[in-house]
């Protein structure tokens, strides 16, 4: 039989493999860079991902300055220079990429970074400070009876305390780090619901709201503002949270973690998901790990692939009940204008630009779109040997969210939102707007709703 010739591009949807992540193999590291150099070497010949971050630039600088002008000059030991500036935003794989699986080429430049990362973490090459913050259900237990102190200390104008931790840890002094609240989001649900409607058109609608880690710890007012948006539309939803979804985790390589948490959450999940309820996340990094990740970790849990067929971020459930139901009236037009960031793991989701949607649904009120990576990707965005990085990644988002000029700057990634807005205040000139706090595209909605 004659072999098909090669494709310039894949014409087809893209797909992903399973993580082979509990075979020795995937841990050997001549065998990981034997992969990487097999897709350096189609990067390389492409290089349509140029301009989506710094892993691309460096890797072709690297191959540009070799000797032969090709990668067989270029020592495998530098591989990991591209691996140190990926952050696992899945942009190359989702939206540039034309030799993704199913192409015969079979490129996950994301997958192989991973495995890279995870495969250095085996073999005991661990940051101990990113390891640290990834534990997020223990700081948050932590930080939170002692949230004021705790907010002093890691407070970016703290002459004191951050200089010591950049010296001691690694933090860039100069990068905000999420504030503790005192009470998580699920003490804050459990004590006082808003009153739902009962005649509103979603009243049938079973919700078990996943706050998230952040939320939960660090930014209960998000959470706050998507009960009251639901109660508005006749949803009093259950707010199941049985831990972190393992995100900082994936970021560590640390896979045996994420797939315990996957266990875990999607086990107390399932229950739910068997009355007929729809899982709501409030971040986009958490609805990527539920909907893909997860299942690509453990192919073979039932328990995980129910999960993440029952997964809605919750801009697309606002948006299907727009759609479907149809919305609660009293919406009104928010004033300053919003400018919503599509952050990178809402977009790897491949539901479409929800957030941008939903606000469009607020009348008479400006919407604009940056479509641009923010830079931060976790302990990436401040973390001292890659802040100036995340920076230098992020001033396109930021330039074009002061060149919109509204009053409201939103992204469905917290962390994303946070950065721009300080990225936002260090490169605006005199007259331009810079919105006073990130917010979450919920909370827009809840404003107007007047709640």
């Amino acid at each position: 039989m004659t072999k098909a010739p090669y494709k310039e591009g894949s014409t087809e949807a893209p797909t992903r493999h399973a993580l082979d992540w509990q075979s020795p193999d995937f841990y050997d590291l001549p065998l990981v860079e034997a992969e990487m150099h097999r897709i350096f070497d189609i990067c390389h010949g492409c290089r349509r991902c140029f301009n989506l971050c710094d892993s691309f630039p460096r890797l072709f600088d690297m191959i540009d300055n070799s000797p032969s002008g090709e990668l067989d000059s270029v020592p495998k030991a530098r591989y990991g220079e591209v691996e140190a500036a990926c952050t696992l935003c899945d942009m190359c794989f989702m939206t540039k990429c034309p030799y993704v699986p199913p192409h015969e080429f079979n490129l996950d430049f994301p997958h192989v970074m991973l495995r890279y990362r995870a495969a250095r973490a085996k073999a005991g090459h661990k940051d101990f400070t990113a390891g640290q913050l990834a534990e997020m259900d223990r700081n948050g237990r932590l930080a939170g009876p002692v949230a004021a102190l705790a907010n002093w200390a890691t407070d970016k104008s703290n002459p004191v305390t951050r200089p010591l931790m950049e010296v001691a840890l690694g933090i860039d002094k100069t990068a905000g780090l999420p504030k503790f609240h005192g009470k998580t989001f699920v003490a804050v649900a459990k004590a006082a619901c808003p009153p739902v409607d009962p005649q509103a058109p979603a009243r049938a609608r079973k919700i078990a709201l996943f706050p998230t880690c952040f939320v939960n710890y660090n930014n209960p007012k998000v959470g706050a503002a998507a009960l009251g948006v639901l109660a508005k539309n006749g949803i009093a939803p259950k707010v199941v949270y049985p831990g972190c979804c393992g995100m900082p985790f994936l970021e560590q390589g640390d896979l045996p973690r994420v797939a315990a948490q996957a266990e875990k959450l999607a086990k107390t999940f399932r229950p739910l998901i068997d009355e007929g309820y729809t899982i709501v996340t409030l971040t986009a990094s958490c609805g990527l790990m539920l909907k893909t990740e997860w299942p690509l970790i453990l192919p073979a849990n039932e328990d995980v692939k129910a999960l993440a067929k029952a997964v809605m971020d919750v801009d697309e459930l606002i948006v299907d009940i727009a759609k479907t139901e149809g919305l609660a009236p009293g919406l009104a037009p928010v004033e300053g204008g919003v400018t919503i960031h599509l952050a990178c793991h809402a977009r790897a989701q491949n539901m479409g630009a929800k957030g941008a949607e939903m606000l469009r649904l607020i009348p008479d009120t400006k919407v604009e779109v940056v479509e641009r990576c923010a830079g931060h990707g976790g302990t990436f965005g401040v973390m001292k040997k890659t802040h100036g990085l995340a920076m230098k990644v992020g001033k396109p988002a930021m330039r074009a969210a002061l060149k919109a000029g509204t009053r409201h700057l939103v992204s469905d990634c917290p962390l994303a939102a946070a950065h721009l807005v300080e990225g936002m205040k260090g490169l605006a000139e005199a007259g331009q707007t810079v919105p006073a706090a990130p917010e979450h595209p919920i909370e827009i909605l809840a404003k107007s709703y007047g709640i």
